[in-house]
């Protein structure tokens, strides 16, 4: 009986401020919009997939360290458009457990 109340007491006790508000599901669509752009060298297109491989700096959006890997794009139209060797700043975001380049632009 005590170990059915001190489990119903844990069930129904109030979830720590701290740990309510903390979210891990990566970033809000509003901290994207005005993430910074990340630097980053595309070196495949795989329009068959609808990915963009990237050499890239630090993500500070996403939380991500420099590394190479494939992104989807919001915008597939885009894998048109880039080539490989392109230098490039974007933006990415967590789509699931997706990195997707939400927003790019060639680096000058």
């Amino acid at each position: 009986m005590r170990f059915a109340l001190a489990l119903l007491a844990a069930l129904v006790a109030p979830v720590p401020a701290a740990l309510a508000q903390h979210d891990h599901a990566g970033p809000k669509p509003a901290a994207v919009k005005g993430a910074p752009l990340a630097d980053g060298v595309v070196k495949k297109i795989d329009k068959a997939a609808g990915e963009v491989v990237i050499q890239h700096g630090q993500i500070d959006s996403i939380g991500m360290p420099p590394m190479t890997m494939a992104f989807g794009v919001a915008d597939k139209a885009w894998l048109d458009r880039l080539k490989p060797g392109d230098k490039i700043r974007f933006v990415a975001e967590m789509k699931g457990s997706n990195a997707i380049v939400s927003r790019y632009e060639l680096a000058k």
